[in-house]
């Protein structure tokens, strides 16, 4: 029932009858004129809305299953002027309601947000064990989870986005250039809420990490010094205490609903259709309809209620939600959690319209897979036999991660060890633009690299090395730096995620100052250190062509070059001293030239053999 806008505007009463309504505001200037607002309120379907304001049209208003939700149908036109108005819900022998809602001036450019790219390198961090900035958030009263104990994995430990701000210097001093936190949106979950994958509001920050106002404050600290914010998002499924559980608007809004409202009490007690995990489905040619439907359907675990992308409300709330966050928080990316687990042709517009509104933007999707013919298929531009156009800019690079973890770990033989890297990265002829995939030693879903190379000091360098200077995106998870590890419980989600050393008031090691920390700690932060501040102004990384060699005994050559810049990176997995000769590379042109190592800052002369006196990896490069 559309009602046509006019130039009269009416006196604005602020009120805020409505229980709920999202998204909380919205902008002036978009390309997409269309907005949906979810209202919530007791027998809200009774009513009908009513807007006058020039510039915006109710174009029309549905009502849910549930009588307690209406959607309405906003169109902005392109010369609406920002300002509040009021949102009147008329009911014949009942009191008006009024809301009154906000459209915002817009503060950049769609082409102003500016995404993550090559020349990046992405510091991840588990936020509840990454610092305690603000001890008085530790405890909130009315949420499930309201206690903190720093001595169980899987408790509130009490770490904050004021944590992450007070130590934004020490990230940007290590050389990182922009933040992935794991979601700060509300878990009010009974338990195990820190990780933030179970989502109970998604237009709220999560009381016991801040506040909005905190939120925005780490992204402009972070702008100020050329950083950027990467937001995880979560499509695929919310928490099951979320607050549309007790009042779903439709019978399809989740997956199962049926079965959810039929056995609440067996699903709160983890007896539930969880998804199969065949992520291949999305690409089988010959899978079953019933293996499909099961993967995108099934919820992720027992409490996790998975989405139903395909009604078309939950589909436009989901998109909606991730342009607010982008505009409200200034994003420079998305990393969107369970990528191919919602409805896959969902997830194209998801992308598309995101992309369409921010050009410059990019989205990095998690699809954990160490085949690079599925990693390949979800990047934007590949020549899919089905003709699926994701719009998703960067897939992870899960296989390559694998293979540098094996390359490490094997002995080395013809078709073991090295060689595993260097023919996972021949296999970039298969993806569009590999310097847009995102790689990394490890994260928050899978023990850390210094356990995974069995406590290898040298063997982790080379991991970190070689991460660092394949054309890709690296991401680092926070502690890599000062070799934290799972050596007690291999692969245990809460023992991953363990505090950061000086994040706490009391802690005796504080890695953000070095106090405390062993040798072996110090030697790998500083190379750390080194290698990111020198790949910051690398354009031999950043866009150069990568040329390597096939390894033989034991060593493998990488080359990165850009015009007068050659970067080398020799992996040597020899114990024992071994001589290299340095003819076979003769095509890269760098006879008679003078090299500095990148951590020593020592010089040498490329000339017909390089000694190599221990194993590690060498990094070399013309640029001084």
């Amino acid at each position: 029932m559309p009602n046509n806008h006019n130039t009269d505007v009416p006196h604005i009463v602020e009120k805020n009858d409505i229980h709920r309504i999202e998204p909380t505001n919205w902008w002036v200037g978009f390309k997409n004129p269309l907005l949906q607002l979810l209202v919530h309120h007791p027998n809200i379907s009774e009513y009908v809305p009513n807007i006058t304001y020039s510039g915006v049209s109710i174009e029309k208003f549905h009502k849910a299953d549930s009588p307690n939700y209406l959607f309405i149908d906003l169109k902005i036109s392109e010369d609406t002027q920002p300002g509040q108005f009021n949102i009147r819900f008329k009911n014949e022998g009942s009191e008006d309601l009024i809301q009154t809602y906000q459209l915002k001036d817009r503060k950049h450019s769609s082409e102003d947000f500016v995404g993550f790219n090559s020349t990046d390198v992405i510091y991840l961090i588990t936020p509840d064990r990454f610092a305690n900035g603000n001890p008085e958030n530790d405890v909130v009263t009315g949420l499930n989870e309201d206690t903190i104990n720093r001595h169980d994995d899987y408790a509130r430990h009490g770490g904050d986005i004021q944590g992450i701000i007070n130590h934004i210097d020490y990230i940007d001093d290590m050389g990182f250039t922009g933040i992935w936190s794991c979601p700060l949106l509300t878990n009010d979950m009974l338990e195990s809420s820190y990780h933030g994958y179970a989502i109970t509001d998604y237009y709220e920050i999560d009381p016991r990490y801040g506040s909005l106002k905190d939120y925005l404050h780490l992204s402009s600290e972070l702008k100020k010094r050329g950083m950027k914010l990467i937001m995880d998002q979560v499509a695929n499924h919310c928490g099951l205490e979320h607050w549309w559980m007790k009042d779903l608007p439709f019978k399809d809004w989740i997956n199962h609903q049926g079965h959810y409202q039929e056995n609440i009490e067996n699903w709160q007690e983890g007896i539930s259709k969880t998804t199969n995990h065949r992520r291949t489905t999305n690409q089988d040619m010959y899978a079953s309809k019933a293996d499909k439907e099961n993967m995108n359907v099934g919820w992720f675990v027992s409490v996790m209620p998975d989405l139903n992308q395909k009604n078309p409300f939950m589909a436009r709330y989901t998109i909606q939600n991730s342009i607010w966050w982008i505009e409200t928080a200034n994003l420079g990316g998305i990393r969107q959690d369970t990528y191919p687990y919602p409805d896959k042709y969902f997830m194209s517009v998801w992308a598309g319209e995101i992309m369409k509104e921010y050009p410059n933007f990019s989205i990095v999707g998690e699809e954990w897979s160490y085949n690079p013919l599925l990693i390949g298929y979800w990047q934007d531009g590949a020549n899919n036999r089905d003709g699926y156009k994701s719009n998703l800019k960067s897939p992870m690079d899960f296989a390559m991660q694998r293979n540098i973890v094996n390359a490490l770990n094997e002995e080395e033989s013809w078709d073991e060890g090295l060689v595993k890297i260097y023919e996972g990265l021949a296999n970039d002829f298969h993806y569009v633009t590999p310097k847009d995939i995102m790689i990394f030693p490890d994260n928050h879903d899978m023990s850390r690299i210094f356990t995974l190379l069995n406590g290898d000091i040298e063997n982790t360098k080379m991991a970190l090395g070689y991460i660092l200077t394949v054309p890709r995106i690296p991401q680092i998870y926070y502690g890599t730096e000062i070799l934290m590890n799972d050596f007690d419980k291999p692969g245990d989600h809460g023992l991953v995620r363990s505090d950061f050393p000086g994040g706490w008031e009391g802690d005796t090691v504080n890695a953000f100052t070095g106090e405390g920390l062993t040798e072996e700690q110090t030697e790998m932060q500083l190379y750390l250190k080194i290698l990111l501040n020198y790949r910051k102004n690398s354009k031999a990384i950043h866009k150069g062509k990568t040329i390597h060699f096939a390894p033989e005994n034991g060593i493998y050559v990488l080359f990165r070059i850009f015009e007068d810049e050659v970067l080398v990176n020799i992996i040597n997995k020899n114990v024992d001293t071994v001589l290299l000769d340095l003819n076979r590379f003769n095509e890269i042109g760098l006879q008679g030239k003078t090299l500095k190592n990148i951590i020593t800052n020592e010089s040498l002369i490329w000339d017909d053999t390089l000694k190599l006196t221990k194993k590690g990896s060498l990094l070399l490069t013309t640029k001084f």
